[in-house]
C-alpha cells in the first residue's frame, strides 16, 4: 500500500509540473502571437498612412499633395478659438507628425539628390529653412493653447511654410526632375516613400 501511494503522489507531481510547463508553453505562444499581430497592426498603419504619399505618383507629386496636407492642417487650426485648447493640441501633434515625416523625406533623399545635381546652396538654404519650422513647432508648443499670440505664430509659421513651398514646387523640384534620367526619378521616389514610411 505504502508503494502504490508513493507512486501515486509522484504521478500526480508530475501531471502538475507537466500541466504547469505546459501552461507556460501555451502562454509562450500566445504572447508570441500577440506580438506578431501587433507587428503586423503597426505595418498595417504605417502602409495606410504612407499611402496617400505613394498613391500620388513620383516624388515631386507626392511632396506637392504632402504639402496640401499640411497647409489643411494649418486652416484647421487658424480655424479654433481660444476656447478650443484640446483641438488645437491634437491638430499641433498632427502638424508635428506630418512634417517630422515630410522633412525626413526631403532632408534624406531630395536634398542629397539636390547637392549631387549642383544646388548645393539651393538644398543648404532649405535645410536651414527645416530648422526654423523646428523652431516654429517648438514655439507653439511651448506656449499656452489659449495664449492670445498663438494664432499670429501659427499666421507666420504658414506663411514661410508657404514661401518654401512655392521655391521648392516652382523653382527647384521641376528643376532636378529635369535634370535626371528617368530611372533615377523612379529611385527617389522609391527611397522617398521609404524613408517617410520609417516615420509613418
Amino acid at each position: 500500500m505504502a508503494t502504490t501511494s508513493a507512486s501515486r503522489s509522484r504521478s500526480t507531481s508530475s501531471q502538475k509540473n507537466g500541466g504547469s510547463s505546459s501552461n507556460l508553453g501555451t502562454l509562450a505562444g500566445v504572447g508570441a502571437a500577440g506580438m506578431a499581430l501587433g507587428m503586423l497592426a503597426m505595418l498595417a498603419r504605417k502602409a495606410v498612412v504612407q499611402a496617400p504619399t505613394l498613391l500620388a505618383g513620383e516624388w515631386d507629386q507626392a511632396l506637392a499633395a504632402e504639402h496640401k496636407a499640411v497647409l489643411k492642417l494649418f486652416d484647421a487650426l487658424e480655424a479654433t478659438e481660444s476656447r478650443n485648447t484640446s483641438k488645437r493640441a491634437i491638430l499641433l501633434s498632427q502638424l508635428k507628425h506630418s512634417l517630422a515625416k515630410h522633412a525626413l523625406e526631403e532632408e534624406n533623399v531630395i536634398y542629397p539628390a539636390l547637392r549631387e545635381a549642383g544646388e548645393v546652396e539651393a538644398a543648404d538654404e532649405l535645410n536651414k529653412e527645416h530648422g526654423y519650422i523646428k523652431q516654429y513647432l517648438y514655439e507653439l508648443e511651448n506656449m499656452p493653447n489659449d495664449s492670445p499670440d498663438y494664432l499670429t505664430t501659427v499666421r507666420r509659421f504658414r506663411s514661410e511654410i508657404e514661401e518654401h513651398i512655392a521655391e521648392e514646387e516652382n523653382q527647384l523640384f521641376p528643376s532636378l526632375k529635369a535634370k535626371l534620367s528617368e530611372e533615377k526619378n523612379k529611385l527617389l521616389t522609391a527611397a522617398m516613400n521609404k524613408e517617410g514610411f520609417k516615420l509613418a
